[in-house]
């Protein structure tokens, strides 16, 4: 990782499946972390432990600006960034770009639980988003000066404490926990699940994302699902949307091979996955342990598999580029309150939310449609 400061969707059976695979993947992570800790699994669950790297470079910074960060306003609800880095450093994230020096938020999601656990909402934020990002430390020990530029570039900047000070700014909601994983640890997370399976409508030959591959069923490899997760020209519409879309998508396909018999029975693919999974993390000082992950997420695999939303944060062409996005700002800050009061949200087909009443039925749809959700014959 780079020397800087921390680390540095349609249809509704669609819809319901993703769901279903994203609680069923919460409770895998109990499961597991249950079987390393008992019996005469300790020496490795010591071992996948440690292997989570503690980011405590952006807890110091974050302390640093404790006062002006956001007050949580419900006891118990929690927020959790999730962040994907692009970085080009490291064995084998060379040969995705040249090595600036910097890193960049590939993708960024902020997941909230509510505080019964009855209910979870992802929400992307695009990295094209035009945002205010905070004077932050950067690895040279110098500090940059506000700006109002590119919401990935406060990862370029000063690493996650950067990136979670810009959110905190964005949306006024206190972020509790972050994860980071890199282009390196992605991959070795599929391909130690030997691939995973995607179903395209058309062939793809895509230069930019070193990706050939033929129409129909498909086992993606390490390589080959980067590739496709981060292509943007050539899947869907050539839009951010289209790509997160994608991402959310292969996720839930990632999950659901995880949790098939073949890798959770099998000792000799369970390990690489743990090792890889552990190795591929870094997290706020809580969060780096096997004990802290399953801390946060054993409480989640209670929430109903219709109480889980995925959206992208309401945004709009930038008025003065339409290659940038801007935040439609009433929705975005109604989207925010919900989230800051705990409440739980409704999102329908065509992308848009609301506040949902209690006990009343809940929708989680998903804008646009790729490849990738067309069944195959």
């Amino acid at each position: 990782m780079t020397d800087v400061v921390g680390a540095s969707a349609t249809g509704s059976g669609l819809a319901r499946r993703r769901r279903r695979l994203w609680l069923r993947g919460t409770a895998l992570a109990a499961g597991l972390v249950t079987l390393g800790a008992v019996g005469g699994g300790w020496a490795l669950y010591a071992k996948l432990s440690h292997n989570i790297t503690a980011d405590e470079a952006a807890a110091d910074e974050l302390a640093r600006y404790e006062r002006e960060r956001p007050t949580a306003l419900v006891r118990g609800a929690q927020n959790i960034l999730l962040i994907g880095s692009d970085t080009r450093a490291g064995a084998g994230n060379g040969r995705y770009g040249r090595d600036s020096g910097t890193e960049r938020s590939d993708t960024t999601i902020l997941l909230h639980l509510a505080a019964d656990r009855r209910s979870a909402t992802a929400v992307s934020l695009p990295r094209d988003l035009m945002v205010h990002v905070p004077g932050c430390l950067r690895s040279d020990g110098r500090r940059s000066e506000p700006a109002f530029t590119l919401f990935n570039s406060a990862f370029a900047v000063g690493g996650s404490a950067c990136t979670v000070r810009t959110v905190e700014k964005l949306t006024d909601i206190r972020v509790d926990h972050y994860m980071v994983v890199d282009f390196s640890g992605f991959k070795d997370v599929v391909d130690a699940v030997d691939g995973v399976q995607v179903c395209l409508k058309e062939p793809i030959d895509d230069k930019a994302a070193k990706l050939r591959l033929p129409a129909g069923r498909v086992t993606l490899d390490g390589e080959q699902a980067l590739g496709y997760v981060r292509a943007r020209k050539s899947l869907g519409d050539g839009s951010d949307t289209s790509r997160m879309d994608r991402q959310q998508q292969f996720l839930g396909a990632l999950v659901n091979k995880v949790q098939s018999g073949d890798v959770l029975l099998n000792p000799a693919k369970l390990y690489p996955l743990l090792d890889a999974a552990t190795s591929a993390l870094t997290t706020d000082p809580e969060l780096a342990s096997l004990r802290g992950l399953y801390q946060l997420v054993r409480g989640v695999r209670n929430i109903p598999t219709d109480h889980v939303r995925f959206l992208t944060v309401p945004r709009e062409p930038y008025v003065y580029d339409s290659n940038r996005d801007q935040l439609v700002a009433g929705r975005a800050d109604a989207l925010f309150a919900l989230l800051r009061a705990d409440r739980a949200v409704n999102v329908t087909k065509d992308g848009e939310f609301s506040a949902e009443k209690p006990g009343s039925p809940s929708s989680s749809t998903f804008r646009g449609k790729t490849a990738a959700e067309d069944s195959c014959a």
